[in-house]
């Protein structure tokens, strides 16, 4: 395991190089997010696979992908219905999931729920987006820990989880709390359903989609 500074802007714009050529090469990232640290690759199925292997859980149970922006997510194939589209401008990027239907076969079945949708966010971690954006692929995320295990508040804990992992470069954003995660929203059906109601309350989400009503 190898780690990198990732606090400061200057320590940011060090990082994004180094830590894109290693997501190109199929290594994963350990990285700060706004709540608990995360463990990411890139959307390959190889890539996936190694972390699914390396978190200890089933290749089959699907990973979130972090953008920036709409555009990002459909560039990758992931359609935004009008209620999708709506809650998007108002919440992204921060903290809300959208899980959207997938109209191509650029993302790999991987990172397909059972029913087919696709899990998205648009981080608000600055160092994070900067990464994608320099990367230009969304990444994986999922928490940095092992099924059992408290997800990792800082590269400390990383280093105790997957020390030993050769194929891991850790992003050190120093401690972090353990904040309320995102609210998922599932919006590949005319009906939303929320699955989690996390940081933004289930009444703003539909007072938010109430306003499309003609």
């Amino acid at each position: 395991m190898r780690i990198l500074p990732f606090r400061s802007a200057r320590d940011i714009a060090a990082a994004v190089g180094p830590a894109t050529e290693h997501l190109q090469a199929g290594g994963t990232l350990a990285y700060p997010t706004e709540t608990v640290y995360g463990l990411g690759c890139s959307p390959r199925r190889e890539d996936l696979a190694s972390l699914a292997r390396l978190k200890g859980r089933s290749e089959d149970k699907p990973f979130l992908l972090l953008v920036t922006g709409r555009e990002m997510a459909e560039e990758w194939g992931l359609e935004f219905s009008d209620s999708a589209a709506a809650l998007a401008r108002a919440y992204w990027p921060g903290p809300l999931t959208l899980v959207l239907s997938p109209k191509s076969s650029k993302l790999p079945g991987s990172v397909r729920g059972p029913e087919g949708g696709v899990a998205v966010r648009w981080t608000g971690h600055r160092g994070i987006a900067r990464l994608i954006e320099h990367a230009g692929h969304p990444i994986t995320s999922t928490s940095a820990n092992r099924p059992g295990d408290p997800p990792a508040p800082d590269v400390a804990k990383i280093e105790l989880y997957f020390g030993d992992s050769e194929n891991l470069l850790a992003l050190d954003g120093g401690v972090l709390q353990n904040q309320v995660p995102s609210t998922l929203v599932d919006c590949t059906r005319a009906m939303l359903r929320v699955i989690r109601e996390g940081a933004i309350p289930q009444s703003d989400l539909r007072s938010t989609v109430d306003s499309l009503a003609p």
